[in-house]
């Protein structure tokens, strides 16, 4: 994921100016209604309601304005707790779903990408790209443990409960970091010839890992920490960013910029289907309840892709979030969708014609909830 933070990740899209004019073009033009709500109160509350989790329900329930930096990557969501860790440039807060409030933060994470949780150890890991170093924390205290050093500008980080090892996509590195979450120890440093993106782990010892400039995804197996394959998506898929799994099926969901959302056989990278989804996807999640995979575009929008009776895929809804709302959470239980996002000041010409890069605005960091 290019430039990673909003105020820097939306500010820093030199590899990408296209999608850097599409978005705020959006964040120009677009009347959100999710945007307007938020400005508001610091809870704003839908008024609709829906009592259906059928895949073509989705809604906003509501934003929450949180103070401080206006600047995030990753979200991940602890079904244990109820909170939401929200990575935020330096830190990382603890956001109380229930209660919605910050209620903890992880100090000295600088650059910081993502959070991976390893429930059964008390553990949380965070990948801190400017400091290349993963960041060890206690979840029940927040205490900081221990750091650990990885190669160059780790970006995702994923935990694998098969072999108890932590995994770091070191963008710069072009290779992956292995941790022993218990003992952490540096095991191995694993090639993957190109930059790594997003990565999910199977449960089963392999770990899959978007290859963003080749239109790759690499197999990596995480107990010999070795390449196992690399499925060529190029055909259909133009930058992976986003990548989620379902288990069940061993299927792969990637969320890649040309506004295509592949369907991937996990087991021989058969790509099974390619959905059109919105501009600057980011994240994609897998609700294994509902056979719904979901793409966060950063224009502002959610797309939803079904599995049919008949085992081919469709997008069932588009549902209007907030333009920047591109990274997202899922808490299987409720099926809730947790996003964060920002407004920002009108994009203008600079001298040269060309759009400047929008100031995002004081204390408009939202979390936006998306229910059935």
């Amino acid at each position: 994921m290019f430039a990673r933070y909003v105020s820097t990740r939306y500010a820093s899209t030199l590899r990408c100016p296209l999608f850097f004019f599409s978005v705020f073009s959006a964040l120009a033009t677009v009347a959100c209604s999710a945007a307007a709500a938020t400005t508001a109160p610091a809870v704003s509350v839908s008024a609709s309601a829906s009592a259906s989790t059928s895949a073509s329900s989705f809604r906003v329930l509501e934003t929450v304005k949180l103070p401080g930096a206006t600047r995030w990557d990753y979200l991940v969501f602890s079904s244990e707790s109820h909170r939401l860790y929200i990575t935020r440039g330096d830190s990382v807060d603890v956001y109380d779903t229930v209660a919605k409030r910050i209620v903890g933060s992880i100090a000295d994470t600088k650059g910081v990408h993502g959070v991976a949780l390893a429930p059964e150890l008390n553990r949380g890991f965070t990948s801190n790209g400017q400091d290349n170093t993963v960041t060890v924390f206690a979840l029940d205290s927040l205490k900081v443990l221990g750091t650990v050093p990885t190669d160059k500008k780790p970006d995702a980080i994923v935990y694998d409960a098969f072999t108890k090892r932590v995994f770091t996509a070191n963008a710069i590195g072009e290779n992956l970091t292995a941790i022993d979450a218990i003992t952490l120890k540096v095991l191995a440093t694993i090639k993957v010839e190109g930059k790594p993106e997003f990565a999910v782990v199977d449960g089963r010892g392999r770990l899959f890992v978007n290859i963003e400039p080749k239109n790759q995804l690499s197999v990596i197996d995480t107990a010999k920490l070795s390449s196992m394959a690399k499925y060529d998506l190029s055909s259909a898929c133009d930058e992976p960013a986003g990548l989620s799994i379902d288990l069940a099926r061993m299927r792969l969901f990637a969320g890649c910029h040309n506004q295509k959302m592949v369907v991937v056989d996990g087991n021989n990278g058969k790509i099974l289907a390619a959905l059109p989804i919105g501009k600057g996807s980011d994240a994609t999640v897998y609700d294994s309840q509902l056979d719904l995979a979901v793409s966060s575009n950063g224009e502002g929008t959610l797309t939803f892709v079904g599995l049919e009776k008949d085992g081919s895929y469709i997008v069932k809804q588009t549902l209007k979030t907030m333009p920047s709302a591109r990274t997202m959470a899922l808490d299987p239980q409720s099926h809730k969708i947790y996003l964060v996002a920002a407004e920002f000041e009108p994009a203008l010409a600079g001298a040269d014609g060309k759009l400047a890069r929008p100031k995002a605005k004081a204390d408009s960091f939202t979390v936006i909830t998306v229910t059935p």
